[in-house]
This record gives C-alpha cells, sequence and structure tokens, in this order.
C-alpha cells in the first residue's frame, strides 16, 4: 500500500519502501538505552499448537531492542501452564509466563471482586489488562506495544515498524496503531473492518450527523488490528472493555485522552493473515456473530457519552442505511478483488452484511435495555486507589507461580 496520503485527522506513517530493518533496529537500540520497551501477547495455550506462534517465537528471539516480554496465558491448566513456560524458553529476552488461571490469581480475581471490580467476562481484554497491571508493577518501561498470537505472515519487521513512532524520543506521538493489506491465500480478507464497520461509520454519519468522533475512527485504515503501541505513562487511566470492542474500546480511550497529534497510525506490513473467525450465525454468543455487536456497542456507548441521543427509530433508520452502505461499498471490493486477481464470495459476503445488521439491531437493544452496563474493565489508578497493595501482590503471585513450576 504505497502512497503518502494524509487526511488531516490523524498521522499516517507510510511504508515508502526506502528504510532497512537493519536501519531501523539500530536506532532503536539507541532509544532503548534510556526508553524501555516491553511487548505483551495476549495468550491462549491452544495457540501454542498454530502454525503461526513457533515462527512468532523464532522471529522475537532476533529482536534486541525489547527489554521484557509478558506472556498472558488464558485457558491452561497446570500442566499446560509448564509447557508454555517450556515453550517460550526459546526467547532471549528477560520474559514472564503469567498463568492467568493459577490459584493464585484466581485468589486476587476473588479480592477484586469483593470490591467489585473484577472483571464482567473472561477473554483478551481481561488478559490485556492483566499483563498491563504486571508492566506496571514492574515499573521500569517507558514503552509498550502489543500484538496478537496468531499472527501466521509475522515478521519481527511489524514489531520495529509498530514500536517505533512511540519509541522515537523526537515524535510526539503517544499512540501507534498498526494497519496492513489484509490479504491472505489469494483472498480479500477483513470482513468485518470491510463489511461492518466502514460502512456502520458512514451509516452514522448519514444518520445522526457528522461528530469528531465518527471522522476519527474513519481516519483509521484498520481500526480491528490487534497491533498498537504506547507510552507507558497512559496506562494507568486506560480504560479497557471487557467484551470484544477491545480494539474500538482502545482508539476511544486515545480519543479521550488525548490530543489527535499525539495518536498515529503506522503501516507494519504488506500483507497479514491470522486465524479466522467463524461468521457463527446460529450463534449471537461466539464468532463474528458476537464480535461484530460487541463492537457496536462500543462505538454506540462512545457516541452517547458525548451526547449523542439514541432511540429505537434511531437504530431502525441506522440498520437500513448501514445496509445500503454495506452493498454499495461490497461493490467496490468486489471489483478491486477482481483487479488484483483475489477470490471474494459476494454470496457469502451479503450474508455477513445481513447478519450484520442485525447486530446493528441487537447491540441498539442491548444499550437501550441496559442503559447503566459498565462494560469497561477499572482503571489501574482506581484499583491501586481501592487497594494500593494489589499490584504488587499480583507482581509476586506471577513470580512465585513461575518459581513453582520451573
Amino acid at each position: 500500500m504505497v502512497d503518502f496520503h494524509q487526511n488531516g485527522n490523524i498521522a499516517t506513517l507510510h511504508n515508502l519502501r526506502n528504510r532497512s530493518l537493519e536501519e531501523m533496529t539500530y536506532e532503536l537500540e539507541t532509544f532503548a538505552q534510556t526508553r524501555k520497551m516491553a511487548l505483551i501477547l495476549p495468550c491462549l495455550y491452544s495457540e501454542l499448537a498454530t502454525d503461526a506462534m513457533p515462527k512468532i517465537l523464532s522471529e522475537l528471539s532476533k529482536v534486541t531492542y525489547l527489554h521484557r516480554i509478558i506472556i498472558g496465558i488464558d485457558r491452561a491448566d497446570e500442566a499446560e501452564f509448564r509447557h508454555a513456560r517450556a515453550f517460550f524458553q526459546g526467547l532471549n529476552q528477560n520474559h514472564m509466563v503469567i498463568w492467568n488461571d493459577s490459584p493464585r490469581m484466581k485468589e486476587l480475581g476473588n479480592r477484586l471482586d469483593k470490591m467489585g471490580l473484577y472483571p464482567s467476562e473472561q477473554g483478551k481484554g481481561k488478559n490485556v489488562w492483566s499483563a498491563i497491571g504486571y508492566l506496571l508493577g514492574c515499573q521500569d518501561s517507558d514503552v509498550m506495544a502489543i500484538h496478537d498470537c496468531d499472527i501466521l505472515t509475522y515478521e519481527r519487521e511489524m514489531l520495529a515498524r509498530l514500536i517505533y513512532p512511540v519509541a522515537n524520543p523526537t515524535f510526539p506521538y503517544q499512540v501507534a496503531k498498526g494497519y496492513y493489506a489484509r490479504i491472505g491465500n489469494d483472498k480479500l480478507n477483513g470482513r468485518v473492518t470491510r463489511l461492518l464497520v466502514s460502512p456502520l461509520l458512514l451509516a452514522l454519519r448519514r444518520v445522526i450527523g457528522d461528530r469528531d468522533y465518527i471522522d476519527y475512527l474513519r481516519s483509521f485504515r484498520y481500526p480491528l488490528s490487534g497491533e498498537f503501541a504506547m507510552r507507558t505513562n497512559i496506562l494507568p487511566d486506560l480504560r479497557i472493555p471487557s467484551d470484544w470492542g477491545l480494539e474500538i474500546g482502545v482508539l476511544s480511550e486515545a480519543w479521550r485522552n488525548l490530543a489527535p497529534k499525539a495518536v498515529c497510525q503506522v503501516e507494519i506490513a504488506d500483507a497479514y493473515d491470522h486465524k479466522h473467525q467463524d461468521l457463527s450465525p446460529e450463534d449471537a454468543a461466539a464468532g463474528l456473530n458476537r464480535m461484530a455487536t460487541d463492537i457496536c456497542k462500543a462505538i454506540i456507548r462512545k457516541l452517547a457519552a458525548d451526547g449523542t441521543v439514541f432511540t429505537n427509530n434511531v437504530f431502525r433508520t441506522l440498520k437500513a442505511t448501514y445496509y445500503r452502505s454495506a452493498l454499495d461499498l461490497l461493490e467496490a471490493y468486489y471489483t478491486d478483488a477482481k483487479m488484483n486477481g483475489l477470490a471474494l464470495d459476494r454470496h457469502s459476503e451479503e450474508a455477513s452484511i445481513e447478519l450484520f445488521a442485525e447486530c446493528i439491531m441487537r447491540a441498539g437493544e442491548t444499550f437501550l435495555e441496559n442503559p447503566h452496563e459498565t462494560p469497561f474493565i477499572p482503571t489501574w489508578n482506581r484499583v491501586h486507589s481501592a487497594d494500593p497493595s494489589f499490584l504488587r501482590d499480583m507482581q509476586a503471585a506471577a513470580l512465585a507461580d513461575d518459581r513453582e513450576f520451573q
């Protein structure tokens, strides 16, 4: 995606293909002397058996500028945690594997639950939140990056390009969001961004009018990417959604807390492929069906917090406007795919649009029925205020798990 286009809302840092990885790595090593960098990897135990993780591990072992890697492991029993610890021994950096399901971590969760501060849902959001808590407890990192653990096309250049904008002390950016072309196996992927988020934002603009927040989200070429980097000073006040609206939620927090000039998006790969979720049309609590609903709720909640009034009539109009917008965009995606020799099944794409239209209505109904819903995990500043020893105890629990299962 070589171009130099800037839309004026946030900075877009392109890959103009005239700089080597070695040169960028040298600069990152220089920055790391005074600005320590950490990487967080939210991981399901099952992902260790995929084709993606061994390649990610091999690439990360060659990275020389990272001070610390924190791996959060979900859905693992004791034997699986032992295996996970052994699996990540191939990393050359200081690293910690956090067993989120350990008895010690569950005991800490019960402690938070009694104060009404425990995350309402298990999943990627809680995993990331817990890893951030451990990182804050370490008090030794200035920059943090996060990326998923199912990237089949992973190369260490992705991390270098992702972390560079916030690691460079002469740049103004506090948050960097990764973007890339969603192409894999000669197919045009990225259904939720292409067929839900993009047409939904167009429809919202037509139905409720211009909003700075909508323009802000539309500025991102791939708002649902799981790759972003931040300066750690903003982490204590970061509200992380507990549902599948994590990526939109983080962008919304950047919008709430930072000036637009402090946020950028950076091209980190020519193409990107990862594990694809099932559409799950028969189960609203699974796959892309649930993901799409949670994303819609995240956008609706943010607009409502900024003063937009939603009613049943608004959501019905929004659904109809979205459907027409999505079909119009589908025509553009189809011709783009065909011109570039990529496969695109129009029938399945239209079926996805129909499902996503229902997700918009479901999200709207949920919002109207539960106006007091608080889906965000409490910030670490609030946790520290309620229990000043919690971060220290959490760090001690992770270290104890690590020592016990060596």
